[in-house]
């Protein structure tokens, strides 16, 4: 499995992330740890829609 990095944002009221080597793949949650679940998800589909 390939791994990607991905940059969380802390903002005001939530935290966001994005992925630099696939644009267009971001999340936002209330947490952190919810975040990084949105992106591992954003990033599994974003893949399996890319085959």
């Amino acid at each position: 499995m390939a791994k990607y990095t991905i940059i969380i944002e802390k903002g005001e009221r939530n935290y966001s992330a994005y992925c630099p080597d696939l644009q267009g793949v971001v999340a936002a949650g209330e947490t952190e740890e919810e975040t990084t679940e949105l992106m591992k998800e954003a990033i599994e589909f974003h893949l399996v829609l890319d085959k």
